[in-house]
């Protein structure tokens, strides 16, 4: 069982998107798929970067990890809870799903 936890993209919305609770949203997309559009706030950092690029992510707050599907992110959500990380969420049906849903997507 992981030490991460599955969020849905209304319980996303509704606990960090919408609240204004300090949190960190972490996609995992490759760069060139992160220009073409990503959910508003997130920052990048490729999968295959994650585990050097630890040091970005901290560990005193929520991280919400996204990709455009969500098999991705859980595998970053993996490696951040296994490296110590307490709160890590994987944002369910990623990126497709938010902007299917006609959530906004920044450019």
């Amino acid at each position: 069982m992981p030490d991460y936890q599955e969020i849905s993209i209304d319980d996303y919305r509704q606990r960090f998107a919408d609240s204004g609770e300090d949190y960190m949203l972490v996609d995992v997309r490759m760069d060139d798929e992160f220009e073409d559009g990503h959910l508003p706030g997130a920052i990048n950092i490729p999968l295959p970067e994650i585990q050097s690029r630890l040091d970005e992510i901290p560990t005193d707050k929520p991280i919400v990890m996204v990709c455009r599907t969500g098999n991705r992110s859980d595998v970053s959500s993996m490696i951040l809870s296994k490296a110590g990380y307490a709160e890590v969420y994987n944002l369910l049906g990623g990126t497709k799903d938010w902007a299917e849903r006609g959530f906004p997507i920044e450019e």
